[in-house]
This record gives C-alpha cells, structure tokens and sequence, in this order.
C-alpha cells in the first residue's frame, strides 16, 4: 500500500454510519481499521468493499465498553499503521425502546457504559496515539452525538439523550485541551438516520412514523451522514474544532 495514503480507525463500523464512513474514507484516501463487537463476518464485508475502493483495510474485535479492549484496539492499530490520523468515536447504542419509568436497569447501564465512559475511553486513547504532546504527529478526533440532546427523544430514549449529551460536553473541552498539540475534536450530530438501530431498539417503523415530520421531508442515510464526517476529517475543515455539526434534515 501507497505510503501516502492516510490511516482511519472506526469503532463501530461493521454497520450503519461506521461502515459508511469505512467505504467513504477508502475513497477518500484512507486504510482503514474497522472495529466490530460481534459480527465478524459483516465487518469482514465492510472491509472487503474497502479494499474493492484500493485502501488497505483490516478488523478488529473489540467491546468499547470494556477498558482492556479499547486499549487493545489502539494497540492494534499502532500495529498494523504505525500512526493514525483520524479517530471517528461512533460506537454507541440506544437500549429497547420505553419510558424512562419502565427502563430496566441493565439497558441504563449498557448505553452509559458505551456511549459515556466507552466514548470517553476512546477518546483518551485517540488523544495518545494522535497529539504531539505524546509523539504524535496531529490528527483529528471526530465523536457522533445525536439531535436526541435538543429533542431530548421522550417516551423512547431520554437516557440515550442525556448520553449524547455527554458527547458535546466531551466535544468542545477536548477540543479546547489538545487544540495546541495538533488534534481537532469535533462531532457530528446526525437526526433521523435510516440504519439498523431501529430495528434494534424494538421500533422497525420509526422512519415510516417520523420521517414525515423532518422539515426536508425525509430520513436521512449513512452515507449522508458519512459526508459530514469525512469532511470534518478533511483539510477542508482545518480551522475547525469544537463544533457538533448537525446532520438532521434541518429537525
């Protein structure tokens, strides 16, 4: 593979908005490390399509709610790309759909345990490999937060809500720490998406019942989504960082 060529890592990328940005940031110019929790085969697909768009690309198991794997993924990238120069936080997850009186304990837990303190792991982690205050040669840190901060996503996921809301606040203090060591932290705050996250939070008909009320008409697509990302990456964008940019139909 061409030296010229630049290195992304993914978390969460075996579907949805993470493998959209995987095959876009191929395009684009990047190898790719693509990290899944599960499903290797479709993370193994997503790699495949990235290689078919000339990039090197590669899997990586990995529970990012769990410290040990986030750091054995950063490991493994250093590994396999010796230095990494885009980190895209994306791994999150909204718990089954309900109230907040009727949420069981445990879907708390796992949204907190990922989307707080497994987004904050990473990010930490993006922060060693990437800002020169530790050797690095300078990056950029991009974290997915929701339009669920400002809709606040009642009577289905208000804790999914206030875990994105996290993301912001980790957003624009990160940015403002390694701002002078070379690494941009921005977010991307994507509305109603049409992915599998849906389905998996028990309301398959989500799109069909809310699309409708998007100002523009329409859910919105990955790899809408992935656009925003990938500019956010680019140096097209290099003067910003801070900014949780809102990817949502005008909601």
């Amino acid at each position: 593979m061409s030296s010229t060529r630049k290195t992304c890592l993914i978390t969460g990328a075996s579907r949805g908005i993470g493998a959209a940005v995987a095959r876009l940031a191929a395009e684009r110019g990047y190898d790719v490390l693509i990290n899944y929790n599960s499903d290797a085969g479709t993370a193994e697909k997503v790699a495949a399509d990235c290689r078919a768009r000339g990039a090197r690309a590669e899997i990586a198991q990995g529970d990012m709610a769990k410290p040990a794997d986030v750091a054995r993924l950063f490991a493994e990238a250093r590994r396999l790309f010796v230095r990494l120069d885009a980190v895209v936080n994306n791994a999150g997850i909204t718990g089954k759909a309900s109230r907040l009186d009727e949420a069981r304990d445990e879907t708390i837990k796992a949204v907190v345990d990922l989307n707080v303190t497994g987004a904050i792991l990473v990010a930490r982690e993006a922060v060693k490999a990437m800002s020169t205050r530790h050797g690095g040669a300078g990056g950029v840190l991009v974290n997915l937060s929701s339009a669920a901060v400002w809709i606040g996503s009642p009577g289905e996921f208000t804790w999914y809500a206030a875990s994105k809301g996290a993301i912001d606040a980790l957003t624009l203090g990160l940015a403002r720490e390694v701002a002078a060591e070379g690494v941009r932290v921005n977010a991307v705050a994507p509305g109603l998406i049409d992915t599998e996250i849906h389905a998996s939070a028990g309301v398959p008909d989500r799109i069909a019942r809310f699309g409708a009320s998007v100002p523009m008409g329409r859910a919105g697509t990955a790899e809408e989504t992935a656009q925003a990302i990938l500019w956010l990456m680019s140096e097209d964008s290099a003067y910003v960082t801070g900014t949780v940019l809102k990817v949502t139909g005008g909601r």
